[in-house]
């Protein structure tokens, strides 16, 4: 009876212990600089001028041109830092941006309408929801898959600028 219990305790540790996390540790050089290139549907991170990693994206559901209201499904262009992170994210992991800037604050009061807010990188859609292999799916976040958000989210700190061009 004994052996059977401690067989089940090695089972379950050995059990837990296979289940990825989705906190992992990056010790390799600085991020400086995150490129996104919309036309390329790409994402670089950069060490100054070299490449560590690229990841394929998906972007807002009206991808040309910026960002300038809420609910128009762009993705802002321009220069951006990141400001913030959301460990329970409803898209796995994501890391946040500081859009909207003065200038797009003030293009959207122009218009009288708000610039809306609340734009990440961040993991694929939630389980359940109705994608479907569509290319450009966000309100006007950048998006990579859950396994990819767990290694930016590692590498990425906040206050790296991001520069994300048509």
């Amino acid at each position: 009876m004994r052996l059977i219990k401690v067989l089940m305790l090695v089972g379950a540790a050995l059990a837990v212990s296979a289940c990825s996390t989705k906190f992992r540790t990056y010790n390799g050089p600085e991020v400086t600089q995150v490129l996104v290139d919309k036309s390329s549907r790409r994402m670089y991170l950069l060490h100054h001028d070299r490449m560590l990693k690229q990841y394929p994206i998906q972007l807002g559901f009206q991808p040309a041109g910026h960002k300038q209201i809420e609910g128009d499904g762009r993705t802002p262009e321009g220069l951006y830092y990141i400001d913030k992170r959301n460990p329970n994210s409803r898209y796995h992991l994501s890391i946040g941006l500081s859009y909207p800037n003065e200038q797009d604050i003030a293009r959207a009061l122009a218009m009288g309408k708000s610039p809306g807010g609340d734009i990440f990188i961040h993991g694929g859609p939630p389980k359940g929801s109705n994608i479907n292999g569509k290319q450009d799916w966000t309100w006007g976040c950048i998006a990579v898959t859950d396994r990819q958000i767990e290694h930016v989210y590692a590498m990425v700190k906040d206050g790296t600028p991001i520069v994300i061009t048509p």
